[in-house]
């Protein structure tokens, strides 16, 4: 008795449809009229090599018609090194001025022809960080002070073919260049100038959001190295309209003058929260934040800031594509320094 091989009521499924053969710079090459060398000149943005505006269009609506992606691996082995700029994120939240800064630096990479990698790194040591990093082959490394890098974790990134990697923090790391901000100048910059218009007593604020001891920690501790000061008391603040509403109402209590709130988006927050308490700013209490944003200037009283010099985003790619055409033993360091800018919020 035969069978039949499909019983009614049961269709054969299609077959399903051949892979498609992925389209190589040759196939380019072919219908653009030109050379496959030519196809890689264009695509890869090689400056070195003279070719006309018409041609460099057609290779590249070529590419796109194609749908043809550069092969990155390829593309590594024969420069010798990939064009990735390793980036870990950010643990904590980023403010508007260092999220600017990162958004000019990965633009300013991106117009170099660099490729910017963003890597999750929370909870990683610097050894597992730098050996996680080092897998990406990444030609650049820019740390910026989340992840404590040691010397050997630099020369790990660099065995793996980094040809720059940069640091921020308090210190320099050998081996790296740097960008060297120490935190406690800022809240020392804020106490004393707090302490010159004779503010004795003052609060910093300390935000309990996590991950901001980082920063929050060494700024308590400049503002209490400065001389003059009868007393400077720890804040605790979270970053809620209620939270700064229960810190004004028992502000009479603490018998402060002046307050270094952090930065100017908490002395928004808690200067806000101080006037609908009753208090007069500068002449109750006197309130100084950091990173000197455009909104606390749109303030009234405006609001007086610490200034933190960054560099821009375009000398720190600039930095990253010299260390990448000339490598060399030789690193460079430039010291951020913090600058008090005073405005309405204390006194003249």
């Amino acid at each position: 008795m035969s069978h039949s091989p499909n019983p009614p009521g049961r269709r054969t499924p299609p077959a399903p449809p051949a892979t498609a053969p992925v389209p190589t710079s040759a196939d380019v090459a072919r219908l653009a009229g030109v050379s496959r060398a030519t196809v890689s000149y264009v695509l890869n943005n090689a400056a070195a090599v003279r070719i006309s505006e018409p041609t460099r269009r057609r290779v590249r609506e070529a590419a796109e018609e194609l749908g043809y992606v550069p092969h990155a691996a390829a593309r590594s082995l024969r420069a010798g090194h990939t064009r990735i700029v390793l980036l870990p994120t950010s643990h904590v939240p980023a403010g508007p001025l260092y999220s600017n800064f990162l958004n000019e630096l990965q633009w300013a990479l991106r117009r170099l022809d660099y490729t910017v990698v963003q890597y999750g790194s929370l909870g990683l040591s610097g050894d597992e960080a730098a050996r996680a990093w080092a897998e990406l082959r990444p030609v650049a490394v820019i740390s910026l002070g989340e992840t404590a890098l040691s010397p050997q974790n630099v020369a790990t990134l660099k065995r793996a073919g980094a040809r720059a990697v940069i640091t921020m923090g308090p210190d320099t790391v050998p081996g790296a260049h740097a960008l060297v901000m120490d935190q406690a100048e800022v809240g020392a910059r804020a106490a004393a100038h707090l302490v010159e218009r004779g503010r004795r007593r003052i609060g910093v604020v300390v935000p309990q959001e996590d991950g901001l001891e980082l920063f929050s920690a060494p700024r308590l501790a400049g503002a209490e190295s400065v001389p003059g000061a009868e007393l400077v008391r720890a804040l605790p603040l979270a970053y809620t309209e209620e939270s700064a509403a229960a810190l004004a109402a028992r502000w009479g209590a603490l018998g402060l003058d002046g307050v270094f709130a952090y930065n100017d988006e908490y002395a928004m927050l808690l200067m806000r929260a101080l006037q609908d308490a009753g208090l007069r700013i500068p002449e109750d209490t006197a309130v100084i934040g950091a990173d000197d944003l455009l909104v606390g200037r749109l303030l009234r009283p405006r609001l007086s800031t610490v200034r933190i010099e960054m560099p821009t985003g375009e000398r720190l790619a600039g930095l990253v594509d010299g260390a990448v055409r000339d490598p060399s033993e030789s690193t460079e360091r430039y010291d951020l320094t913090a600058v008090a800018v005073p405005r309405d919020s204390t006194p003249s």
